[in-house]
This record gives structure tokens, sequence and C-alpha cells, in this order.
């Protein structure tokens, strides 16, 4: 498939803190020519906060996270996105690699669209159905601007740290080869076991939900 040409428009070192104490460094892109227009991130980590990156021999680890202001910044346990972006920062740099911040809040829909979802739901609809009752897709993320943006970083093979196959899927369509597909850690609690549920049942994320969390939370 023929994507538009992404370039770098900038790249500076940021230090990196987050709430658990836990701190790196990150090479952070910017760029020009994103299909959406939108002002999407990327993050090197490990080697490739490097200058230079080290040439490992396999394709680099890599997240592409959505963003959630929700999870991310007020620390929300209605999902797991806050603990996904924290488990990826971390694997990342043991490893080096690439994490991709897109800013498509709410599975596409936008911040205050996911409010009135959450409300939707908090009356008994689930996270994809809240998405339909609003006019939305199920899931309207797309994934054009990731393979922009690495295509524009010199990545063209990957592997892809996520749970969820459509993302795979896209890329692979899109051009950038998914050479192997590593699955997060599924950050369950009490408040998030009927979503995390739900993406599994609907959307065929591959998590090992317990069996007794899985009936009770699509109970």
């Amino acid at each position: 498939m023929h994507l538009p040409t992404a370039t770098i428009r900038t790249q500076i070192m940021l230090p990196l803190r987050f709430a658990d104490g836990f701190g790196t460094t990150a090479r952070v892109y910017s760029f020009d020519g994103l299909a959406d227009g939108r002002e999407h991130l990327a993050l090197g980590l490990g080697d490739r906060a490097a200058a230079v990156c080290v040439d490992t021999g396999g394709p680099p680890l890599v997240r592409v996270h959505s963003e959630c202001f929700t999870g991310d910044v007020l620390g929300s346990e209605r999902c797991d996105c806050g603990p996904q972006l924290l488990e990826a920062v971390r694997r990342i740099e043991e490893v080096g690699g690439f994490l991709l911040y897109l800013r498509q809040e709410g599975r596409g829909i936008g911040l205050y669209a996911k409010l009135d979802a959450y409300a939707l739901q908090d009356g008994g609809l689930d996270t994809y159905d809240a998405n339909l009752a609003l006019g939305y897709a199920e899931d309207g993320r797309d994934y054009t601007v990731a393979a922009q943006m690495l295509r524009a970083l010199g990545v063209d093979r990957v592997a892809l740290l996520s749970n969820n196959p459509d993302k795979a899927a896209q890329l692979d369509r899109l051009g950038v080869t998914v050479a192997e597909r590593v699955p997060t850690r599924m950050h369950l609690n009490a408040t998030n076991a009927r979503y995390l549920a739900t993406k599994a049942r609907r959307g065929a994320h591959t998590f090992d939900l317990p069996s007794g969390e899985r009936f009770d939370a699509e109970a």
C-alpha cells in the first residue's frame, strides 16, 4: 500500500519520570506530513534513544499506544491503558525500540465522546455498544500514521507489543511487517474486569482472564 511520506520534524532528549518512581530517558520525535494532521509522537527508548541506534539484527520492539487521558494521566482504573503505557516503556527500554503515542482517544472518538460513552456504560452498555449508540464505530482507530512514523524512523519490520490482532493486521496491510506480536501483561483490577472481558470477547484481544473473572465480568 502506498503511504504519503512523513518526515521527522524535531527530535529531542527528554527525561521521563512515572508515578511509581520509574525513570528513563527517551528520544522524542515529532513529524511533518502525517496523514491526519494530528500531533503524534514517537519515543525512542533503550538503544533507540542513542544518537546512533545499535543494530541488534532483529526488529525493534514497538508499542503503538492510543492516547488515554483518563488512564495515562489521571490513573483511572476503568481501563488498563495507564499500566500498559508504563509496562511498554519499561520493556522497550530494556531491549530498545519505539513507543508511538497516537492522539486517538477513546478508540478514535475523542475525550468528550469517551466520557459520554462512560455514562452509557454506567447505564449497562459495554464499551463497544456505547460507542455504537453514540453513532461511532466500535473501534475507529486507524494506524496509517503509525506506519508513516515508522517509515520516517527507518523501520519497516517490528516486534509489536500488543494484545490486539487488528493493530497487527492494519500495520501489515500498510506495509510494516509484524515479525512477532508480543503480548502485554494483563492489568486486571476490580473496576476494569468487565472492560477487559469485553475486549477479549468482542475485540479478540488475547487476554488470559481467569475463568471466574470472565463470567463475573460478562454477567
